[in-house]
């Protein structure tokens, strides 16, 4: 049950906006946020949008200790016509809630969520950047505030949504990345929370990317939890491979993050007859095509960069180069797609742009 009543609190000193050119990612945040709560007796109530600021908790807060926090990430895009459209907005209000039951948090009302979001971004519109790859990054999350030292599901949280002007996500822009394969430490198994998108899935991720850097790769490439032997995703990207002219991209196993752009890819691909499949990948399987000369390119997909070339994996001490260091042909096609699509320059076949009114 949600009270469908949003109180509004207009800031009274506005922040000065940053400069469009010197964007980077999630560094800058705007006027104002959505703050909602949820208590056993009430259910989710008193939404509220309000000048952006801190929170306070209880040290004892459930958040702190067990981790049971959940989020999404989704963007605005502001059109040549002035107009803000969304892309698929509904999947990530879908996808929030999935993690949500994973990790016994109770479900949020999705059409309810998306009004508020609505008007968080009228009353912010002016945030929304103007420059080829701007855009307006939009966090909704979930924290349990529950003052309590057990290991149980909280009674009580917050649902919260911030957002922040950003440029690329990569500092390299759209340009092939160098990929750390990790053979050590893993992201998810099978059974745990892969599939969803808690906090936790990120800080255990941590370590292997602080090496990955220190070796002067971008991101980390990340194997199955079990044999170490299967690809399951990019950093925080689900990863796609051409090879000998189709295109694969590991299957859905329960630890891996059904992604957004992987599904638009995905539809992409179909509607070009462009083959692509679901399944098992090795990483010995693709160091094998790239020595036969089959391996023509690869990229991740994801909210924060929409497509990530890569350009060279290096795994058991062994490097490759694909595309000649070059971003390929596919990948250019997608990104030039969906950012097209996203800003509206673009007919869009799928209704995947959704305009804010």
């Amino acid at each position: 049950m949600t009270d469908q009543t949003i109180t509004v609190t207009l800031a009274k000193e506005k922040k000065p906006k940053p400069d469009p050119s010197t964007l980077v990612f999630g560094k800058v945040f705007t006027d104002h946020m959505f703050m909602m709560d949820y208590t056993v007796d009430k259910g989710w109530h008193d939404a509220q949008i309000l000048p952006y600021q801190p929170i306070t908790l209880d040290p004892a807060s459930v958040v702190f200790h067990y981790g049971q926090a959940v989020f999404e990430g989704m963007k605005a895009y502001l059109t040549e016509e002035g107009k803000v459209l969304l892309f698929r907005p509904k999947k990530n209000m879908e996808r929030l809630n999935k993690s949500n039951d994973r990790l016994c948090i109770p479900e949020i009302d999705e059409e309810f969520a998306l009004n508020a979001l609505t008007q968080l971004i009228n009353i912010d519109r002016e945030w929304i950047p103007k420059g080829e790859g701007t855009s307006l990054y939009i966090r909704p999350f979930i924290i349990s505030t529950q003052p309590f030292l057990g290991v149980a599901a909280s009674i009580s949280y917050k649902f919260m949504i911030i957002l922040s002007p950003v440029g690329s996500y990569y500092k390299e822009g759209v340009k092939p990345v160098k990929i750390f394969v990790e053979n050590e430490y893993v992201r998810a198994v099978a059974g745990g929370t892969g599939s969803a998108k808690t906090a936790g899935n990120y800080a255990a991720s941590l370590k292997a990317q602080q090496i990955a850097n220190e070796r002067g790769y971008s991101q980390v490439l990340w194997l199955d939890g079990v044999e170490k032997k299967y690809i399951e995703e990019v950093g925080a990207m689900n990863v796609f491979f051409k090879i000998n002219g189709e295109v694969y991209t590991p299957e859905l196993n329960g630890s891996i993050l059904e992604g957004v752009t992987r599904s638009s890819v995905m539809e992409l691909l179909q509607y070009w007859n462009i083959p692509v499949t679901e399944r098992k990948i090795t990483i010995a399987e693709i160091f094998e095509a790239h020595k036969n000369g089959q391996l023509e390119e690869a990229f991740g997909t994801g909210t924060a960069a929409v497509i990530s070339p890569i350009g060279e994996f290096f795994w058991n001490e062994e490097k490759i180069i694909l595309n000649n260091g070059e971003t390929g042909e596919l990948a250019s096609k997608l990104y030039n797609t969906i950012t097209d699509i996203q800003n509206g320059r673009q007919e869009d076949p799928f209704g995947w742009a959704v305009e804010v009114k």
